[in-house]
């Protein structure tokens, strides 16, 4: 059966309607690009590479110049999201996001600097400005200790970029990365919510187990019993979730934190060996560098008890965990059967046994 989206193949996730491009880049302005490194350069996988970068810019612009407002969350520490002191004191999104392979985030941190000097006017540089950089591991289809990714391939993964659709599944930093023992890598969605207002995720999948994968409320792994990895390997999940709703950093982070129910939505349980880290952003204020008298005027959306739309934030929470679990499905659709170092596989999940799963539980195609 021919791989593509969830909705493409009549898989509907939750109530609210998506965005035109049902993706993160559906709110205005955010860029994703993708590098993507594959090499075999021995017999029988050794040596193999299945790796890669992806990025996420807030807006059109330079994100150093023009910050804008973001908070993150931690579900489960096992994994690295370097910048989020800055962003925990600041709340502040200075920087591309920068998604990558564990043991290759320092090259994409020193790269994305790199990137920035070589690219852009240098006089525009502060010296706090220090990217924002995360990683999943890759390691049971990739040779990690080969060090494969180059500068080059972020400086690629930065210049590519770009608003509208966005390519999924085995793709930039998903290439060699696993969901529920199947294979997994990258997906996006989004919703729009009342008042006009869009909500967007990206996620970069490496988590969970087979038994506990759930589609849309069914529980599709315990059903296909098959088609496992030769060991059970623990990753990560980044969660990325935009949104033009006028948000502060703490109002922000609450977005952050509901990245995590997305996935519990899809059966992650935050494992202990598993690093489930989400950051959110809002593109509706960007912060400048300076102003003449050292003030902005900054719009956000009225919280606490006496609020006057609470929906707002109601609606938004619940846009993200739909936008994030649909991205994880998009991402198991659209993902291919892959083999890497040493032979191992991880198989793509089988598209019509899942469809006929989902048809008996009532979901699915109509």
């Amino acid at each position: 059966m021919e791989r593509g989206r969830a909705r493409d193949l009549g898989v509907v996730i939750g109530t609210y309607p998506t965005g035109p491009r049902n993706s993160v880049t559906d709110v205005q302005g955010v860029r994703v690009g993708h590098a993507t490194v594959v090499r075999d350069p021995g017999p029988d996988g050794a040596g193999a590479v299945r790796t890669g970068v992806t990025t996420v810019f807030p807006h059109e612009g330079l994100p150093w110049i023009e910050r804008v407002y973001a908070g993150t969350h931690v579900l489960n520490g096992f994994g690295e999201l370097i910048g989020t002191n800055q962003i925990a004191e600041w709340g502040l999104l200075h920087s591309p996001i920068v998604m990558t392979s564990s043991l290759a985030i320092g090259r994409a941190y020193d790269a994305t600097v790199r990137w920035r000097t070589l690219r852009h006017d240098t006089t525009t540089h502060e010296g706090g400005d220090m990217p924002f950089v995360c990683e999943c591991d890759d390691s049971y289809l990739s040779d990690v200790t080969s060090f494969p990714l180059s500068e080059e391939d972020v400086f690629a993964a930065l210049d590519a970029a770009a608003p509208g659709d966005v390519a999924e599944g085995c793709v930039g930093a998903g290439t060699g990365t696993q969901c529920m023992d199947f294979k997994g890598g990258v997906g996006t969605s989004s919703r729009t919510i009342p008042g006009g207002w869009t909500v967007g995720a990206l996620v970069l999948t490496n988590f969970g187990e087979r038994e506990l994968l759930r589609i849309d409320g069914v529980p599709v792994g315990r059903e296909i019993t098959d088609l496992m990895p030769g060991e059970h390997t623990e990753g990560s999940a980044i969660v990325v979730v935009a949104t033009d709703v006028p948000m502060v950093p703490h109002q922000v982070r609450r977005l952050a934190v509901r990245g995590g129910l997305g996935l519990a939505r899809c059966g992650s349980t935050g494992h202990n060996g598993s690093g489930e880290l989400m950051i959110a952003f809002s593109t509706a204020n960007r912060i400048p560098l300076r102003s003449p008298d050292g003030t902005i005027p900054v719009r956000a959306v009225l919280d606490g008890p006496g609020q006057a739309s609470p929906d707002v934030f109601n609606e938004a929470f619940a846009a993200t965990v739909e936008a994030v679990e649909e991205a994880v499905v998009n991402a198991l659709f659209t993902a291919e059967t892959t083999i890497g170092r040493d032979g191992n596989v991880l198989h793509a999940l089988p598209l019509d046994r899942t469809l006929e799963i989902l048809a008996r539980h009532g979901r699915g195609p109509k």
